[in-house]
């Protein structure tokens, strides 16, 4: 039986099994059907990571990570996790091979996908010009002049932020009406150099080898308008990776919000004992490598210290 199941191997996942594997727990195993690394690998370059200077790519950065996990006894599963249940004794890992196997304890850290917005070369220019992330790729386009897609807060929030940044932040909506609170719609509105583009969805991003040189709109009446920018932002929500704690009676073991993030306290720790939250996909994350990662050493805190009162009283 494991002492943890760590469900995940991003940046929440990784530094989650160093903690718990340096910390004392003999037994731990990572789930993750891929490459260890996470989202941020698909980034082309990382500046926002603390004590790591000079450019360098998401895959860069996370490249050393899993050895230095296994170091200290980390085990990679490369097989997908289909279910996280209840077990009589802990928890039960159901793994896309049929098999399963039981912990004492799980943190899970599945993360979160950003939503597509499905126009013409969106995925082409992914991470060389068309990015979800503001905060992490926003300074390449210091000065410059980008373009930002979505009408909720997300969106507005990251052009209020790219405005301080750049020359001109042109905001691309299908409607001419926002889903976000009033106080930030104002804001935008009066923000000089946000143009707002309403009525309007994106039909292509183009560019060359280089990047992203445009991004072409269609207004609702039929008016085609081509945004000579470098970058374009994509703010049209996130799914929750959460599909590993749904149940077979379709409920979710444990607690989760209306937009299906789960519930955790300051200390990563769901409604059911023994079962933890990291990254991404718990409630208000901030969505950032650093945060996930201490999200991760947290929930293996607290999982080491379970694990501990558990076996040993």
């Amino acid at each position: 039986m494991l002492d943890l199941a760590i469900i995940g191997g991003g940046p929440a996942g990784l530094t989650a099994g160093l903690y718990a594997t340096r910390g004392g727990l003999e037994n731990v195993t990572m789930f993750e059907k891929g490459m260890p690394g996470g989202q941020i690998t698909q980034s082309s370059e990382i500046e926002n990571y603390p004590g790591v200077s000079g450019e360098i790519t998401g895959m860069d950065l996370m490249m050393p990570w899993p050895e230095q996990c296994q170091k200290f006894g980390l085990k990679h599963s490369m097989v997908e996790v289909t279910r996280v249940s209840k077990g009589e004794n802990g928890f039960v890992i159901s793994k896309g091979d049929g098999t399963t196997e039981e912990a004492h304890s799980v943190i899970v850290c599945t993360g979160s996908t950003p939503k597509r917005a499905g126009f013409a070369g969106e995925d082409e220019f992914f991470g060389r010009g068309v990015s979800t992330c503001a905060t992490c790729d926003g300074f390449f386009y210091k000065g410059k002049e980008v373009a930002v897609i979505g009408g909720g807060d997300t969106a507005l929030e990251e052009a209020l932020y790219l405005a301080k940044i750049c020359a001109k932040v042109y905001l691309v909506h299908r409607r001419d009406t926002f889903r976000s609170a009033p106080n930030t719609i104002e804001r935008v509105k009066n923000t000089a150099n946000i143009e707002l583009v309403l009525n309007t969805v994106p039909e292509e991003v183009y560019g060359d080898a280089m990047g992203v040189n445009g991004l072409r709109v269609k207004a609702n009446d039929g008016t085609i308008r081509d945004i000579n920018v470098p970058g374009v932002f994509v703010f049209v929500g996130n799914n929750v990776n959460n599909s590993v704690l749904l149940q077979e009676d379709g409920s979710f073991l444990c607690d989760m919000t209306e937009w299906g993030e789960v519930k955790v306290d300051i200390k990563m720790q769901t409604s059911v004992a023994g079962l933890y939250a990291a990254g991404d996909m718990r409630i208000d994350a901030p969505k950032q490598v650093v945060c996930a990662a201490g999200d991760g050493a947290v929930a293996a805190l607290q999982a080491i210290a379970f694990v501990d009162e558990k076996l040993n009283g």
